[in-house]
Protein backbone atom coordinates (compact mmCIF):
# COMPACT_ATOMS: atom_id res chain seq x y z
CA UNK A 1 0.00 0.00 0.00
CA UNK A 2 1.53 3.32 -1.11
CA UNK A 3 1.27 6.60 0.79
CA UNK A 4 -1.80 7.86 -1.09
CA UNK A 5 -3.59 4.59 -0.37
CA UNK A 6 -2.74 4.83 3.33
CA UNK A 7 -4.34 8.23 3.66
CA UNK A 8 -7.31 7.13 1.57
CA UNK A 9 -7.77 4.22 3.94
CA UNK A 10 -8.08 6.74 6.75
CA UNK A 11 -10.74 8.59 4.71
CA UNK A 12 -12.71 5.36 4.51
CA UNK A 13 -12.42 4.79 8.25
CA UNK A 14 -13.78 8.27 8.92
CA UNK A 15 -16.58 7.98 6.36
CA UNK A 16 -17.82 4.68 7.80
CA UNK A 17 -18.45 6.36 11.16
CA UNK A 18 -21.59 7.92 9.66
CA UNK A 19 -23.10 4.68 8.38
CA UNK A 20 -26.87 4.96 8.66
CA UNK A 21 -26.88 8.75 9.14
CA UNK A 22 -26.17 10.32 5.73
CA UNK A 23 -28.76 8.82 3.35
CA UNK A 24 -29.73 9.88 0.75
CA UNK A 25 -26.27 11.45 0.69
CA UNK A 26 -23.13 9.28 0.52
CA UNK A 27 -20.66 8.63 3.32
CA UNK A 28 -17.48 10.62 2.73
CA UNK A 29 -14.25 11.06 4.64
CA UNK A 30 -11.49 13.64 4.09
CA UNK A 31 -7.93 14.03 5.36
CA UNK A 32 -5.59 17.03 4.99
CA UNK A 33 -1.88 16.15 4.89
CA UNK A 34 1.09 18.52 5.01
CA UNK A 35 4.71 17.33 4.84
CA UNK A 36 3.76 13.75 5.70
CA UNK A 37 1.60 14.69 8.69
CA UNK A 38 -2.19 14.74 9.05
CA UNK A 39 -3.16 18.28 10.04
CA UNK A 40 -6.92 17.98 9.58
CA UNK A 41 -9.63 15.42 9.04
CA UNK A 42 -13.40 15.18 8.94
CA UNK A 43 -16.35 13.29 7.55
CA UNK A 44 -19.92 13.93 6.43
CA UNK A 45 -21.79 13.27 9.68
CA UNK A 46 -25.42 13.54 8.58
CA UNK A 47 -27.60 14.51 5.66
CA UNK A 48 -27.86 18.28 5.38
CA UNK A 49 -24.75 18.88 7.46
CA UNK A 50 -21.31 20.10 6.34
CA UNK A 51 -19.50 17.85 3.90
CA UNK A 52 -16.32 15.98 4.73
CA UNK A 53 -14.05 18.51 3.02
CA UNK A 54 -15.60 21.36 5.00
CA UNK A 55 -15.08 19.60 8.31
CA UNK A 56 -11.54 18.55 7.43
CA UNK A 57 -10.42 22.02 6.35
CA UNK A 58 -12.14 23.64 9.34
CA UNK A 59 -10.16 21.36 11.68
CA UNK A 60 -6.81 22.66 10.39
CA UNK A 61 -5.45 25.05 13.01
CA UNK A 62 -2.84 26.79 10.89
CA UNK A 63 -4.68 27.64 7.66
CA UNK A 64 -1.47 28.88 6.01
CA UNK A 65 -0.36 25.25 5.75
CA UNK A 66 -3.22 24.49 3.36
CA UNK A 67 -1.25 26.08 0.49
CA UNK A 68 1.31 23.29 0.72
CA UNK A 69 -1.05 20.43 1.56
CA UNK A 70 -2.87 17.56 -0.09
CA UNK A 71 -6.50 16.84 0.69
CA UNK A 72 -7.64 13.23 0.36
CA UNK A 73 -11.36 12.66 -0.24
CA UNK A 74 -13.04 9.27 -0.60
CA UNK A 75 -15.59 10.67 -3.11
CA UNK A 76 -15.26 13.37 -5.77
CA UNK A 77 -15.83 16.85 -4.28
CA UNK A 78 -19.16 18.39 -5.25
CA UNK A 79 -19.27 21.29 -7.70
CA UNK A 80 -22.93 22.28 -7.39
CA UNK A 81 -25.06 24.15 -4.87
CA UNK A 82 -27.20 21.71 -2.90
CA UNK A 83 -28.03 22.03 0.78
CA UNK A 84 -24.45 23.28 1.21
CA UNK A 85 -22.08 25.29 -1.03
CA UNK A 86 -19.78 23.46 -3.48
CA UNK A 87 -16.79 21.83 -1.84
CA UNK A 88 -14.72 22.54 -4.96
CA UNK A 89 -15.05 26.27 -4.29
CA UNK A 90 -13.79 25.82 -0.73
CA UNK A 91 -10.80 23.77 -1.84
CA UNK A 92 -9.92 26.35 -4.50
CA UNK A 93 -10.32 29.26 -2.08
CA UNK A 94 -8.17 27.49 0.51
CA UNK A 95 -5.26 27.29 -1.95
CA UNK A 96 -4.82 23.53 -1.62
CA UNK A 97 -2.59 22.53 -4.57
CA UNK A 98 -3.25 18.77 -4.68
CA UNK A 99 -6.41 16.65 -4.34
CA UNK A 100 -6.54 12.85 -4.20
CA UNK A 101 -9.95 11.30 -4.90
CA UNK A 102 -11.08 7.76 -4.10
CA UNK A 103 -13.78 7.44 -6.77
CA UNK A 104 -15.92 9.64 -8.95
CA UNK A 105 -19.42 10.62 -7.92
CA UNK A 106 -22.17 9.09 -10.14
CA UNK A 107 -24.63 11.85 -9.19
CA UNK A 108 -25.33 13.65 -12.51
CA UNK A 109 -24.75 17.13 -11.10
CA UNK A 110 -21.27 16.12 -9.88
CA UNK A 111 -19.93 13.24 -11.97
CA UNK A 112 -16.58 14.36 -13.37
CA UNK A 113 -17.43 18.04 -12.99
CA UNK A 114 -15.79 18.37 -9.61
CA UNK A 115 -12.48 17.01 -10.89
CA UNK A 116 -12.68 19.19 -14.00
CA UNK A 117 -13.36 22.34 -11.99
CA UNK A 118 -10.39 21.68 -9.72
CA UNK A 119 -8.10 21.03 -12.68
CA UNK A 120 -9.27 24.19 -14.44
CA UNK A 121 -8.07 26.11 -11.40
CA UNK A 122 -4.57 24.65 -11.57
CA UNK A 123 -5.01 21.99 -8.92
CA UNK A 124 -3.35 18.60 -9.39
CA UNK A 125 -5.99 15.89 -9.11
CA UNK A 126 -5.32 12.17 -8.66
CA UNK A 127 -8.35 9.88 -9.03
CA UNK A 128 -9.35 6.26 -8.39
CA UNK A 129 -7.17 5.63 -5.33
CA UNK A 130 -8.68 2.57 -3.57
CA UNK A 131 -11.51 2.96 -6.04
CA UNK A 132 -13.14 -0.42 -5.34
CA UNK A 133 -13.11 0.12 -1.58
CA UNK A 134 -14.55 3.62 -1.93
CA UNK A 135 -17.27 2.37 -4.28
CA UNK A 136 -18.17 -0.48 -1.93
CA UNK A 137 -18.57 1.82 1.07
CA UNK A 138 -21.22 3.77 -0.86
CA UNK A 139 -22.62 0.86 -2.87
CA UNK A 140 -26.21 1.88 -2.03
CA UNK A 141 -25.69 5.45 -3.24
CA UNK A 142 -23.78 4.20 -6.29
CA UNK A 143 -26.45 1.66 -7.23
CA UNK A 144 -29.28 4.16 -6.87
CA UNK A 145 -27.62 6.67 -9.19
CA UNK A 146 -25.96 4.09 -11.45
CA UNK A 147 -28.87 1.67 -11.96
CA UNK A 148 -31.80 3.92 -11.10
CA UNK A 149 -33.13 1.67 -8.35
CA UNK A 150 -32.60 1.07 -4.64
CA UNK A 151 -29.85 -1.25 -3.46
CA UNK A 152 -31.53 -4.51 -2.44
CA UNK A 153 -30.38 -6.60 0.52
CA UNK A 154 -32.06 -9.92 1.22
CA UNK A 155 -32.06 -11.31 4.74
CA UNK A 156 -33.51 -14.46 6.26
CA UNK A 157 -32.84 -17.04 8.97
CA UNK A 158 -33.12 -20.76 8.27
CA UNK A 159 -32.70 -24.19 9.80
CA UNK A 160 -29.73 -26.36 8.97
CA UNK A 161 -31.92 -28.23 6.48
CA UNK A 162 -33.03 -25.01 4.75
CA UNK A 163 -36.49 -24.23 6.13
CA UNK A 164 -37.48 -20.76 7.33
CA UNK A 165 -40.34 -22.01 9.52
CA UNK A 166 -42.50 -25.00 10.27
CA UNK A 167 -46.06 -25.16 8.97
CA UNK A 168 -48.12 -23.74 11.82
CA UNK A 169 -51.62 -22.67 12.80
CA UNK A 170 -52.43 -18.92 12.71
CA UNK A 171 -52.26 -18.60 16.52
CA UNK A 172 -48.86 -20.32 16.83
CA UNK A 173 -45.65 -18.35 17.20
CA UNK A 174 -42.95 -18.60 14.51
CA UNK A 175 -39.91 -20.82 14.98
CA UNK A 176 -37.13 -18.74 16.54
CA UNK A 177 -33.73 -19.19 14.94
CA UNK A 178 -32.00 -15.98 16.04
CA UNK A 179 -30.09 -15.38 19.27
CA UNK A 180 -29.79 -12.05 21.07
CA UNK A 181 -26.47 -11.47 19.33
CA UNK A 182 -27.79 -12.17 15.84
CA UNK A 183 -30.88 -10.03 16.50
CA UNK A 184 -28.61 -7.11 17.38
CA UNK A 185 -26.72 -7.67 14.13
CA UNK A 186 -29.99 -7.84 12.16
CA UNK A 187 -31.27 -4.61 13.71
CA UNK A 188 -28.00 -2.86 12.90
CA UNK A 189 -28.58 -3.95 9.30
CA UNK A 190 -32.04 -2.39 9.46
CA UNK A 191 -30.63 0.88 10.77
CA UNK A 192 -28.30 1.22 7.79
CA UNK A 193 -31.04 0.81 5.17
CA UNK A 194 -33.68 3.34 4.14
CA UNK A 195 -36.52 0.83 4.05
CA UNK A 196 -37.54 -2.69 5.06
CA UNK A 197 -40.09 -4.88 3.32
CA UNK A 198 -42.01 -8.05 4.17
CA UNK A 199 -44.88 -9.81 2.44
CA UNK A 200 -48.55 -9.80 3.37
CA UNK A 201 -48.51 -13.24 4.98
CA UNK A 202 -45.52 -12.32 7.15
CA UNK A 203 -47.38 -9.29 8.50
CA UNK A 204 -50.50 -11.36 9.24
CA UNK A 205 -48.85 -14.44 10.77
CA UNK A 206 -45.84 -12.88 12.56
CA UNK A 207 -47.08 -9.33 13.26
CA UNK A 208 -43.54 -7.85 13.12
CA UNK A 209 -42.78 -4.27 14.14
CA UNK A 210 -39.78 -4.01 11.76
CA UNK A 211 -37.95 -1.52 13.97
CA UNK A 212 -34.41 -1.19 15.36
CA UNK A 213 -35.25 -2.12 18.94
CA UNK A 214 -31.89 -3.83 19.52
CA UNK A 215 -29.75 -1.14 17.92
CA UNK A 216 -29.33 2.60 18.36
CA UNK A 217 -30.39 3.93 14.99
CA UNK A 218 -33.28 5.18 12.90
CA UNK A 219 -36.15 2.90 12.02
CA UNK A 220 -36.36 2.12 8.31
CA UNK A 221 -39.50 2.96 6.35
CA UNK A 222 -41.77 -0.08 6.60
CA UNK A 223 -43.20 -1.50 3.38
CA UNK A 224 -45.60 -4.32 2.61
CA UNK A 225 -48.20 -5.28 0.01
CA UNK A 226 -51.90 -5.69 0.71
CA UNK A 227 -53.77 -6.02 -2.57
CA UNK A 228 -56.84 -7.64 -1.00
CA UNK A 229 -57.03 -5.62 2.26
CA UNK A 230 -56.15 -8.60 4.44
CA UNK A 231 -53.87 -6.85 6.95
CA UNK A 232 -55.76 -6.03 10.17
CA UNK A 233 -55.89 -2.44 11.37
CA UNK A 234 -54.21 -3.44 14.66
CA UNK A 235 -51.08 -4.79 12.93
CA UNK A 236 -47.85 -3.57 14.54
CA UNK A 237 -46.58 -1.95 11.34
CA UNK A 238 -49.68 0.29 11.35
CA UNK A 239 -49.06 1.68 14.83
CA UNK A 240 -48.11 5.10 13.45
CA UNK A 241 -44.69 5.25 15.10
CA UNK A 242 -42.72 4.84 11.87
CA UNK A 243 -43.48 5.85 8.28
CA UNK A 244 -45.16 2.90 6.55
CA UNK A 245 -46.10 2.24 2.94
CA UNK A 246 -48.78 -0.37 2.29
CA UNK A 247 -48.92 -0.88 -1.45
CA UNK A 248 -52.49 -1.62 -2.48
CA UNK A 249 -54.30 0.15 0.36
CA UNK A 250 -55.35 3.72 0.99
CA UNK A 251 -52.22 4.61 2.99
CA UNK A 252 -50.69 5.93 -0.23
CA UNK A 253 -51.98 6.83 -3.64
CA UNK A 254 -51.19 3.43 -5.08
CA UNK A 255 -48.90 3.95 -8.10
CA UNK A 256 -49.11 0.26 -8.98
CA UNK A 257 -52.89 -0.06 -9.13
CA UNK A 258 -52.88 0.06 -12.92
CA UNK A 259 -50.17 -2.58 -13.24
CA UNK A 260 -50.99 -6.16 -14.12
CA UNK A 261 -48.89 -7.35 -11.22
CA UNK A 262 -46.87 -6.12 -8.26
CA UNK A 263 -43.53 -7.25 -9.61
CA UNK A 264 -40.15 -6.54 -7.98
CA UNK A 265 -39.42 -4.11 -10.82
CA UNK A 266 -42.70 -2.28 -10.20
CA UNK A 267 -41.92 -2.00 -6.52
CA UNK A 268 -38.33 -0.79 -6.99
CA UNK A 269 -39.39 1.76 -9.61
CA UNK A 270 -41.88 3.24 -7.17
CA UNK A 271 -39.40 3.26 -4.26
CA UNK A 272 -36.82 4.94 -6.48
CA UNK A 273 -39.34 7.69 -7.22
CA UNK A 274 -39.64 8.19 -3.46
CA UNK A 275 -35.86 8.76 -3.14
CA UNK A 276 -35.40 5.47 -1.25
CA UNK A 277 -31.82 4.39 -1.93
CA UNK A 278 -31.75 1.03 -0.14
CA UNK A 279 -34.13 -1.64 1.05
CA UNK A 280 -33.74 -4.80 3.10
CA UNK A 281 -36.23 -7.57 2.36
CA UNK A 282 -36.78 -9.91 5.32
CA UNK A 283 -39.57 -12.22 4.18
CA UNK A 284 -41.47 -14.20 3.47
CA UNK A 285 -40.04 -16.86 1.27
CA UNK A 286 -42.18 -16.05 -1.79
CA UNK A 287 -41.30 -12.36 -1.72
CA UNK A 288 -37.60 -13.08 -1.30
CA UNK A 289 -37.63 -15.63 -4.10
CA UNK A 290 -39.39 -13.21 -6.44
CA UNK A 291 -36.51 -10.75 -6.14
CA UNK A 292 -33.99 -13.56 -6.59
CA UNK A 293 -35.74 -14.89 -9.69
CA UNK A 294 -35.94 -11.37 -11.13
CA UNK A 295 -32.22 -10.89 -10.43
CA UNK A 296 -33.08 -7.69 -8.59
CA UNK A 297 -30.89 -8.09 -5.54
CA UNK A 298 -27.38 -7.01 -4.60
CA UNK A 299 -26.43 -8.90 -1.45
CA UNK A 300 -27.98 -11.57 0.74
CA UNK A 301 -27.43 -12.26 4.44
CA UNK A 302 -28.46 -15.81 5.30
CA UNK A 303 -28.40 -16.79 8.97
CA UNK A 304 -28.22 -20.56 9.42
CA UNK A 305 -28.76 -22.27 12.77
CA UNK A 306 -28.06 -25.80 13.97
CA UNK A 307 -31.81 -26.42 14.40
CA UNK A 308 -33.29 -29.06 12.08
CA UNK A 309 -36.98 -28.94 11.12
CA UNK A 310 -37.17 -31.86 8.64
CA UNK A 311 -40.19 -30.25 6.99
CA UNK A 312 -41.86 -26.86 6.75
CA UNK A 313 -41.67 -23.72 4.60
CA UNK A 314 -38.69 -23.97 2.28
CA UNK A 315 -36.09 -21.21 2.42
CA UNK A 316 -35.38 -19.14 -0.70
CA UNK A 317 -32.76 -20.54 -3.02
CA UNK A 318 -29.91 -18.64 -4.66
CA UNK A 319 -28.11 -20.66 -7.32
CA UNK A 320 -24.83 -20.08 -9.05
CA UNK A 321 -23.44 -17.49 -6.63
CA UNK A 322 -20.17 -17.91 -4.77
CA UNK A 323 -20.13 -17.36 -1.02
CA UNK A 324 -18.17 -14.19 -0.42
CA UNK A 325 -18.01 -14.12 3.35
CA UNK A 326 -18.83 -16.46 6.21
CA UNK A 327 -19.15 -15.34 9.83
CA UNK A 328 -19.74 -17.56 12.84
CA UNK A 329 -21.67 -16.89 16.04
CA UNK A 330 -22.04 -19.79 18.48
CA UNK A 331 -24.19 -22.40 16.70
CA UNK A 332 -25.05 -19.99 13.90
CA UNK A 333 -23.24 -18.87 10.81
CA UNK A 334 -24.13 -16.12 8.37
CA UNK A 335 -23.44 -16.39 4.66
CA UNK A 336 -23.10 -13.09 2.87
CA UNK A 337 -23.59 -13.45 -0.87
CA UNK A 338 -22.82 -10.70 -3.36
CA UNK A 339 -24.65 -10.53 -6.69
CA UNK A 340 -21.80 -9.46 -8.93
Amino acid sequence: MNIDERYMQRCLQLAAMADGHTSPNPMVGAVVVCNGKIIGEGYHRQCGGPHAEVNAIASVRNKSLLRQSTIYVSLEPCSHHGKTPPCCDLIIASGIPRVVVGCLDPFPQVSGRGVKRLQENGIEVITNVLQEECWWLNRKFMTYHGKGRPYVTLKWAQSSDHYIDRVRAPHESPTLFSTTTTRIWAHKLRATNDAIMVGTNTVITDNPSLTTRYWSGKNPIRITIDRHHRIPAQAAILDGTTPTIVIGKDYISDPLSSCSGYTPQDILSYLSSQNIHSIIIEGGSELLQSFIDSNLWDEAHIETTAITLHKGIAAPCIKGKEMQKLTHCHNHYTSILINC
